[in-house]
């Protein structure tokens, strides 16, 4: 799995710049379009949280987790329109801070490794994002993909109740996934080989699951798939919507860019990162359906 300083370079280094950009407790994962691209940013992940909250059945007495939270924008939503009851958990020390700072009750923690004893039982449990960076490069290569899948299964299989629902959205490797030894930061500017090596310098120690049927075998026997559907064009807007927001003048903002530009100057590994956003590597593996996205819905069986 990602470690925490893996973490820490994807989330707590750009917290303050994500969040004078996005919001203070904007939402740093795909939106729900569905289609409508006339939709603000906002509503698309407003609509999100609805159809979340609603796949997990939650009403006022609910207690929510929230595994790999972000800033917080469901939990606060959950809060906010049902009273619910939430609990959070991130790697990411800028964001437990950014989170505690606005009321949330979130935690430094590794959700792989949460058991009852820690937090209680919950009645449904929320997972945005996180499932990406639960498996390595190295984990993959030593053939333990599957293993680090099915335990994760397994430790939310004990946190729920019987019928209790999962409601997991990932990133996934898609149908046009070049093999891993072709993956070159040297390679020609714009090849799949160069923006696939760049996916791999914005998320350090990370490894994605091979499409939709990976996820939902390692769910069995714990889980049945009550719902699935693909976010991949909605984090496609979703994407070119952040790059406007990010290039927003903000005085803040672009004081914190400029004071990035020494290490910039005397770091190779630093400006490979900086290409990121030039770039936006994601955004062109999911035109290219080298990745691909989900939104899954599962039941405790």
């Amino acid at each position: 799995m990602a470690e925490q300083k893996d973490l820490d370079y994807t989330y707590t280094t750009i917290d303050e710049i994500f969040r004078l950009s996005i919001g203070e407790m904007g939402d740093f994962s795909g939106a729900k379009y569905d289609g409508n691209f006339s939709m603000s940013l906002e509503a698309a992940q407003q609509a999100k949280h609805r159809f979340m909250a609603e796949s997990l059945k939650i009403n006022g007495g609910s207690r929510i987790l929230d595994m790999g939270c972000g800033w917080g924008p469901f939990m606060h939503y959950a809060i906010r329109e049902y009273r619910a009851t939430c609990v959070g958990l991130t790697l990411s020390r800028g964001q437990a801070a950014a989170c505690r700072k606005n009321g949330l009750d979130v935690y430094v923690r590794d959700c792989r490794y949460v058991k009852p004893e820690d937090f209680g039982m919950f009645d449904a449990i929320a997972s945005v994002g996180a499932f990406e960076h639960f498996c390595s490069v190295e984990d993959w290569k030593a053939g333990r993909q599957e293993e680090v899948y099915r335990n994760f299964f397994e430790t939310v299989y004990h946190l729920l109740p019987k019928a209790g629902r999962l409601y997991l959205q990932t990133m996934t490797f898609g149908k046009n996934m070049i093999d891993y030894d072709d993956i070159d930061i040297n390679a020609e500017k714009g090849s799949a080989e160069y923006v696939c090596a760049l996916m791999v310098k914005e998320f350090p120690g990370s490894w994605l699951p091979y499409g939709l049927e990976m996820v939902e075998r390692n769910a069995q026997p714990y889980f049945r798939l009550v719902s699935q559907s693909n976010g991949r064009l909605d984090y496609i807007e979703t994407i070119g919507q952040w790059r406007k927001r990010f290039r927003r003048f903000h005085p803040r903002k672009y004081w914190l860019y400029l004071s990035l530009l020494p290490k910039y100057a005397t770091d190779e590994e630093f400006r490979h990162r900086v290409a990121i956003f030039r770039t936006s590597p994601n955004r062109i593996c999911f035109e290219r359906e080298i990745m691909d996205h989900y939104r899954l819905v599962f039941e405790k069986v």
